[in-house]
């Protein structure tokens, strides 16, 4: 039988700037893809809505990737929306949707001690995060963070700032020195990974789901038959519901890329 290929874009969603991270992974394990970026800054944070809103601005994005750019899978590159809408939006479409999860299983398994989970308020109340803290960590041993104002932060290009320090300061300093590691459990808190490691302390180890995520995209994909067999650079478009805020996502890839990642 002969092998299928596909040239479609990935689309790759977030509910503002955050998702970059992941579509950073996803470029460094599948560089000649091409990728649609969807960015709803109009609409961040997403971790502050109830789950039925979170749900529908997911849906409104997921059609027009598919309607407009014809991907051929969609990575929600959003802990929030993955946490309530990932679930029900798989039952709706025929494409492969992935989500992203907090990396708990990986933190919880390689360190005894404290864990610090931040993410955002809607994504710690969620489910899907607590059944992942009940079945692979011992009691007490995830202490949660919120930090909704660190992705805001991050929305304004924001990363490495006295703002970001001021806020990071007032949520992590009893923690400082006393944790073994430290789960981001929102795609736009990697952008601010050098600060909170400053924090924290340099041995403190950092998890986040972008590598697991990008590599269950590949996954699903040879599966179908639908990664491309090009083997020139894939090419990135930008685009988000907030004007003028592509270009800023097109900007922040690039510093991620060379100074966060």
């Amino acid at each position: 039988m002969q092998e299928k290929f596909d040239d479609r874009p990935i689309g790759v969603f977030d509910s503002g700037q955050g998702g970059l991270t992941v579509l950073s992974r996803l470029v460094d394990l599948m560089p000649n893809e091409d990728y649609v970026f969807y960015g709803d800054s109009a609409h961040a944070p997403y971790g502050v809505k109830t789950p039925e809103e979170v749900y529908q601005l997911t849906k409104q994005v997921i059609d027009e990737l598919i309607k407009k750019d014809h991907v051929k899978a969609v990575m929600i590159a959003c802990n929030t929306a993955t946490s309530v809408a990932a679930d029900r939006l798989r039952q709706e479409y025929d494409l492969p949707i992935i989500g992203i999860e907090p990396a708990v299983k990986p933190a919880v398994q390689e360190n005894a001690g404290t864990v610090v989970a931040m993410a955002t308020p809607l994504t710690l109340k969620a489910p899907k995060f607590n059944d992942l803290a009940a079945k692979y960590a011992k009691k007490d041993q995830v202490v949660k963070v919120p930090a909704p104002k660190l992705v805001e932060l991050v929305e304004d290009g924001q990363m490495d700032t006295p703002a970001v320090y001021d806020y990071l300061h007032g949520l992590l300093d009893p923690y400082a020195g006393q944790t073994d590691g430290v789960v981001l459990g929102c795609t736009h808190f990697p952008f601010a990974k050098k600060a909170i490691k400053n924090i924290l302390g340099p041995k403190t180890k950092v998890y986040d789901g972008a590598i697991g995520a990008a590599e269950e995209v590949k996954r699903q994909l040879a599966k179908r038959g639908e990664l491309t067999d090009r083997t020139e650079p894939g090419e990135i478009s930008f685009k988000n519901s907030k004007p003028g805020a592509g270009e800023l996502s097109q900007k922040l890839f690039q510093i991620y890329r060379q100074d966060c990642q």
